[in-house]
């Protein structure tokens, strides 16, 4: 591979066809590894608690330390796009746009390759499972940022709906604090001739479910928003002759900030106990998948402002933040950083829509302003 011109486009169409979902992206790692390492940075590090690594561009002189993450995980959903790069894995394809966000770190680093920076050092954090909000925890965990000790952090994310290579960023919340959970209710079959034998959990998951649907704070522009979804409501099963005897109730919350997200995770297990506390089920409640709130420093929203006007980008101030969840949100809750959005068009389908393809053509624009950012330290 000739490193002067690493064709970004190829890459990112290889990356959409070798899509694996969060924890199983063993051809996707493999390829990136070898791509950067003809990038000659002057560490690659990786790790034995993930498919994560990381690459470090270190000038030999004292400055900052900044880094970069991309994520590299695909969704579980169906290709239904009739494209020549295809994801070649069933039910898996990048819907959410990591194969381009990798493009771009791979971009980053041709560019740290072929114009150094004069100082300081740059840490290019190739992510797997974002997915799942495991990948951000897990490179934690390793210790290795207690090494390098980033001054700042930096992540973006392509915003469909929104002018291509439009800029979105904004002081303090940008995503929001977001968590899953399963509650399981157990407890008592009975011939279905014969209901009142049975301890059915559907009063009680109705209960719950009423209660937890009321906490909901729909105005996005209130500090106290907050959305409990209900994603699934189940109880018994196909077996006619049964009366049900168990149920499972699954919901995902979300909240402007994580403060608020905890009070409300003590509030749904205070619910769940109530509700079952004289009628003899046994309950249990099983957190999953916790994704931080994007916390943006201020001083870090100024740089990418200012880069953005440098390359010519339009810059767009969002009021409010996105009521999705983003791993990165982690990182932003131990060092001082910002992600932002960068339109990827007008036209293009939601994130996870199986529609969805990200635009070859923002790649280029996100290498652009990555470098610039890198550049400002």
């Amino acid at each position: 591979m000739d490193i002067n011109t690493l064709n970004l486009t190829e890459i990112r169409h290889t990356l959409h066809r070798l899509a694996e979902p969060s924890g199983c992206e063993v051809r996707t790692q493999q390829f990136l590894l070898d791509t950067l390492r003809t990038l000659q940075p002057t560490e690659i590090r990786t790790f034995g608690n993930s498919r994560n690594f990381l690459a470090v561009f270190d000038s030999g002189h004292d400055g900052p330390t900044t880094l970069f993450r991309a994520d590299f995980d695909a969704v579980r959903v169906d290709e239904t796009i009739n494209i020549p790069y295809a994801s070649d894995t069933a039910g898996v394809a990048h819907k959410c746009g990591h194969d381009g966000h990798s493009t771009i770190l791979l971009g980053l680093a041709e560019q740290l390759h072929l114009h150094p920076l004069e100082k300081g050092r740059i840490l290019l954090f190739f992510q797997a499972a974002e997915e799942t909000g495991e990948g951000a925890g897990q490179l934690l965990q390793t210790g290795i940022l207690d090494t390098y000790r980033p001054d700042r952090v930096y992540a973006l994310h392509n915003i469909p709906g929104e002018p291509l290579g439009t800029v979105l960023c904004k002081t303090g919340s940008f995503t929001c604090s977001v968590i899953s959970c399963d509650i399981e209710l157990h407890g008592r079959t009975s011939h279905a001739a014969e209901p009142l034998k049975a301890l059915s959990p559907y009063p009680a998951a109705k209960a719950i479910t009423d209660e937890l649907l009321a906490l909901n704070q729909y105005d996005m522009a209130r500090d106290d928003f907050r959305l409990l979804t209900l994603v699934e409501f189940r109880v018994g099963e196909p077996a006619y002759g049964v009366t049900a005897g168990h149920g499972v109730l699954r919901f995902t919350l979300r909240a402007k900030d994580d403060n608020l997200l905890q009070k409300t995770k003590l509030q749904l297990e205070e619910i769940v106990r109530r509700a079952t506390a004289t009628d003899g089920l046994q309950t249990s409640v099983s957190w999953k998948e916790y994704f931080a709130a994007s916390s943006n420093a201020a001083d870090a929203v100024t740089q990418i402002r200012e880069a953005a006007q440098a390359c010519g980008l339009a810059y767009k101030e969002k009021p409010q933040p996105f009521s999705w969840g983003e791993d990165f949100g982690l990182l932003t809750q131990h060092y001082n950083g910002a992600l932002f959005g960068l339109g990827s068009g007008e036209h293009q389908p939601s994130l996870h829509h199986q529609h969805f393809d990200f635009p070859d053509e923002l790649v280029p624009i996100g290498v652009k302003l990555f470098y610039e950012i890198a550049r400002r330290g």
